[in-house]
């Protein structure tokens, strides 16, 4: 099996940085519709085309591309001589891992808030919520990277 994944380690990075580009794109777009769905004086048809986009992005494109980010990015882990656990860099790219997926289950907790029609949250705390994947992407590329 380690051999298996030693040779098909180039198509393995290709399709896990495909995969964190997709993720990243809708975990950008989703607060960014939450914000728009906030701040804008709905009627029910309005509000319905917010709940379906924020429903299809987040379960046609996010969930998928953050499982197959998950499933390509453990068989890097398991490649043999990539990942040195004695560095500090796999650690911390690990914990902002562990924090965008939490961040991107917050966004799903949301979006049911929106079906319910409980959202208590404003237009500004979506949009400062929207600064922590940056922050969290900044820290995981700069671990793979420079890998201190």
């Amino acid at each position: 099996m380690l051999d298996f994944l030693a040779l098909a380690y180039p198509w393995t990075k290709f399709l896990h940085i495909i995969s964190v580009i997709s993720w990243m794109a809708g975990i950008f777009y989703l607060p960014r519709l939450f914000v728009y769905h906030t701040e804008q004086d709905l009627d029910e048809t309005t509000d319905q085309l917010f709940q379906t986009m924020e429903r299809r992005l987040l379960r046609g494109i996010m969930n998928p591309a953050m499982i197959a980010t998950w499933v390509f990015g453990l068989a890097l882990v398991f490649t043999p001589g990539i990942v040195y656990w004695g560095d500090v860099w796999p650690w911390l790219k690990a914990i902002s891992v562990l924090a965008m997926t939490w961040f991107h289950h917050w966004l799903g907790l949301r979006r049911k808030d929106f079906v319910r029609g409980d959202n208590t949250r404003s237009g500004r705390t979506y949009r400062m919520m929207n600064e922590v994947p940056t922050l969290l992407m900044i820290v995981i590329v700069a671990s793979v990277v420079v890998k201190f």
